[in-house]
């Protein structure tokens, strides 16, 4: 081959090279959610949207894509000074997105980095303002704040943040160690008191049922005795009332109130007896009536055959009336106890 045709071939690769390059740097393909800051000899241009771009070679300059999605940024812990002098590591998480990628390109250097400076300066400021029970109980409020900072520092950066999360609240040990004390005796307290209110509200509930128990019970007997009371006052009339319809007189009267008598010496602890002033006029008339009783073998033909003097004798048979008038009859019978024999007998 002579060198003409050598020298045709290389030019030939090397034209295909250039080419090939040319399309390489004007040919440009964004991926979705993505973005472009052109530069035409060196001064901004225009921002590449997602899709097919073709650029002028050598003349326009393609910078770093940058990602429009929404990001999120860990930051290290953070050793920051409370009001009362405590030192606490902060964790932080920031969320932000780029909405201006050509003022994310050419207002701040490295965003991110600005960010994270941003909030530890921030952060600092706030938790500064408050105490240690104040900085663990209101991440809700420091977050507000945070978020209000950035997003206010961070919109001519062409970054908004969405959002700012305290991670984590670490005290020192020897300040955790107090907390969970403090912690323990509060709800060793609270246990105290709920078993307190707990025993005093069964305490009330136990007297109020014992209250209610008496008052029942009480109501009981009080009727149960007004019941009895009336059966008593019921069964006195009937048995008064029947005494009056039998029309008593003073005998059966008498005999009913001996009857009575033994039953004041019933039981075996009985060692005084009570004898009625009655007793006397009770005895009279029982007295009386036995007087006047004159048994039938006597009174039958108004005269008997003999009569027995009571001696042992049988009187003359004759008449009958002036035997009885004349020989009284006696009889002689073994004594018999009465109430005034008795030892335990008192008048």
């Amino acid at each position: 081959m002579s060198s003409g045709a050598t020298g045709l071939i290389i030019i030939l690769a090397v034209l295909i090279i250039f080419v090939l390059v040319i399309l390489v740097k004007s040919v440009k393909i964004i991926p979705q959610a993505r973005a472009g800051v052109v530069e035409r000899l060196g001064k901004y241009q225009r921002t590449l949207n997602p899709g097919l771009t073709i650029l002028i070679p050598f003349v326009d300059r393609l910078l770093p894509l940058l990602d429009l999605r929404e990001q999120v940024v860990s930051f290290p812990p953070q050793q920051v000074i409370t009001e009362d002098s405590l030192v606490v590591s902060i964790d932080t998480v920031v969320y932000f997105q780029v909405t201006d990628p050509r003022a994310a390109t050419y207002e701040i250097a490295n965003y991110i980095h600005a960010v994270e400076q941003l909030t530890t300066t921030t952060l600092r400021n706030v938790v500064g303002g408050l105490n240690l029970e104040e900085a663990l109980t209101s991440r809700d409020r420091i977050n507000g704040q945070l978020r209000g900072v950035l997003d206010e520092a961070t919109g001519r950066w062409g970054i908004r943040v969405s959002r700012v999360e305290l991670k984590a609240i670490e005290p020192p040990l020897s300040i955790q160690d107090s907390m969970e004390k403090q912690m323990r005796a509060e709800r060793e307290r609270r246990a105290t008191i709920l078993t307190a209110e707990g025993t005093k509200q069964a305490q009330i509930l136990n007297a109020e049922g014992r209250r209610q128990a008496a008052i029942l019970a009480a109501e009981g007997d009080a009727k149960a005795d007004i019941l009895r009371a009336d059966g008593e006052s019921q069964a006195i009339a009937k048995v008064f009332e029947a005494i009056h319809k039998g029309n008593p007189d003073q005998k059966l009267l008498a005999y009913q109130y001996l009857q009575t008598l033994p039953k004041l010496a019933e039981g075996t602890s009985n060692k005084l007896w009570i004898i009625p002033s009655e007793l006397g006029e009770a005895l009279k008339g029982v007295g009386s009536a036995l007087g006047n009783y004159v048994p039938d073998s006597f009174s039958a033909n108004g005269s008997s055959n003999g009569t027995s003097n009571g001696t042992g004798h049988t009187a003359p048979a004759g008449d009958g009336t002036a035997a009885a008038k004349t020989a009284p009859v006696t009889a002689t019978s073994p004594a018999s106890p009465t109430l005034a024999d008795s030892p335990d007998a008192a008048l």
